[in-house]
């Protein structure tokens, strides 16, 4: 922490000191829009440390242009009806821009433990969930500068009363901030366990004394700035994404695969009645998920021409179409390109009651992701944990996620190519990266043996369909719907 003892600076010493920092600041952000990375900048402290007046300094020296800033905020409806992670995921800035955080996670944190003192063993347990959330943005690329600005019990109190003596401030003290300054050593001692258990490699906290308001906000400035430079110089270092070489991680995942039995039929008399039978009871077990609050998440992944689109079409009539979405993935969008690549799912995850099927889905990371290039190893390698926790965090909320790998063979593909190309209103379904993917098959083989191995846990299941008959897929896809859906809700 800076010293207290420090001469505080005359307003002349401040201004000229301040006119040089903001024009580095503008170089600073005029080299972040060409920067693959993004920053977040976090100002926490107590009540009364100048978290507001931090950042509107920060906000007069900076090109607003590159700014984004963020508030935090207890959790509204929908934020409630969503798993915890999703409005953390909305406060992230976009590539090559600042993101200011003067009230943040750690806000909400600290403002609960305030309302309603809790053990600090749930007080670890919340900062492990925002350890692990940033953490994971880190290994992505983003640069987090955490500042806890800190100002002393006496301190405290006078700021707050010198602010309720000024009829111009006096609005900016409220009767929470005064419980805050009652609660001082409490709510400090649990600051400290948090930026402990929060104070990582990469993402460290930085105390800085905020006694002086004007030394204060100079100390952030030029933190931010020497942060930033040596960010830049790690992600110069970083190799270049390239092909994996195909060698599986887990074998186990490849002979499950191999195992599966592809020359199941079913009869088009016995498809119609258990069709029925299932989509029936599929029917009622979503309505029972919704009618409890409960969201579900299904999943498909599968060879192309494996009947993915058939097999959701069949699935969603179990449904009322104002309670589920249907999310075709596709390449990233430019904007989603330069985000962490779980982003654009996060934003499609439902709110209580409500279902989203993903037709392709986050494992493109650990599958086209990681055969044709499109990330380093170490980034793929990575993303096994990432989705598991990416799951979990689902699970744990309540959502419950039914995922599918329907299997197709090497032969039924290409007939299926075939039939494509002479049917002219299924020509669109069938392009020449279709065909790369198939010259690929071994390779890609061994990544969905790696993806049924390292992804296969008790609260996210894999489901394996034999799909070479679509309607003995048809049939599975919903039994299994049914019955995984049925066995969470009794759970």
């Amino acid at each position: 922490m800076a010293s207290s003892r420090r001469r505080k600076l005359t307003r002349s010493e401040y201004k000229i000191q301040a006119d040089e920092l903001r024009e580095q600041l503008v170089q600073l952000q005029l080299a972040l829009k060409r920067a693959p990375f993004k920053v977040m900048l976090i100002i926490a402290g107590p009540e009364g440390a100048g978290r507001g007046t931090l950042l509107q300094t920060l906000a007069e020296w900076l090109d607003p242009r590159g700014v984004e800033t963020f508030s935090w905020h207890p959790p509204t409806t929908e934020e409630r009806e969503h798993p915890h992670q999703w409005r953390l995921w909305r406060d992230v800035p976009a590539m090559g821009r600042i993101g200011l955080y003067a009230g943040s996670w750690y806000t909400e944190t600290l403002r609960e433990e305030a309302r309603n003192k809790r053990a600090l063993r749930h007080v670890a347990e919340e900062a492990e969930r925002i350890r692990d959330f940033e953490t994971l943005l880190v290994d992505g690329g983003t640069l987090i500068v955490k500042v806890w600005l800190h100002i002393s019990e006496d301190a405290q109190g006078r700021r707050l009363r010198t602010l309720r003596a000024d009829p111009l401030t006096a609005w900016r003290v409220t009767n929470e901030d005064w419980h805050h300054h009652r609660l001082y050593r409490r709510l400090e001692k649990t600051a400290a366990l948090i930026r402990r258990k929060t104070n990582q490699p990469g993402v460290r906290w930085t105390t800085i004394d905020a006694e002086d308001e004007r030394q204060r906000d100079l100390d952030v400035g030029r933190l931010l700035l020497a942060r930033v430079a040596a960010h830049q110089r790690v992600i110069a270092k970083l190799p270049r994404a390239a092909a994996a070489n195909p060698v599986a991680l887990r074998p186990r995942g490849l002979r499950r695969l191999h195992a599966l039995r592809l020359d199941q039929e079913m009869s088009e008399t016995g498809y119609d009645a258990l069709r029925d039978k299932w989509l029936g009871r599929l029917s009622r077990a979503l309505r029972s998920a919704f009618n409890t609050g409960r969201a579900v998440v299904f999943v498909f992944e599968g060879w192309d021409a494996a009947g993915k689109g058939g097999a959701i079409r069949r699935l969603t009539s179990a449904a009322d179409p104002r309670d589920y979405r249907v999310i075709p993935v596709a390449k990233p969008t430019p904007e989603e390109k330069h985000a962490h690549y779980l982003w654009r799912f996060w934003r499609d995850v439902p709110r209580d009651g409500r279902c989203a099927v993903f037709d392709r889905s986050w494992y493109g990371r650990v599958l086209v992701e990681r055969i044709e290039g499109f990330c380093r190893e170490d980034e793929w390698r990575r993303a096994f944990d990432e989705i598991n926790a990416f799951e979990k965090e689902l699970t744990d909320h309540g959502v419950i996620v039914v995922k599918f790998w329907l299997h197709i063979s090497h032969e039924e593909q290409l007939r299926r190519f075939r039939e494509r190309e002479a049917t002219p209103h299924k020509r669109h379904k069938l392009n020449e990266e279709d065909w790369r993917n198939r010259r690929q098959r071994a390779a890609y083989e061994i990544a969905v043996g790696d993806m049924l191995a390292l992804t296969d846990r008790k609260n996210a299941p894999w489901h394996l369909v034999p799909a070479d008959d679509k309607r003995f897929a048809r049939i599975e896809v919903l039994c299994t719907a049914a019955k995984q859906i049925e066995a969470a809700l009794a759970d």
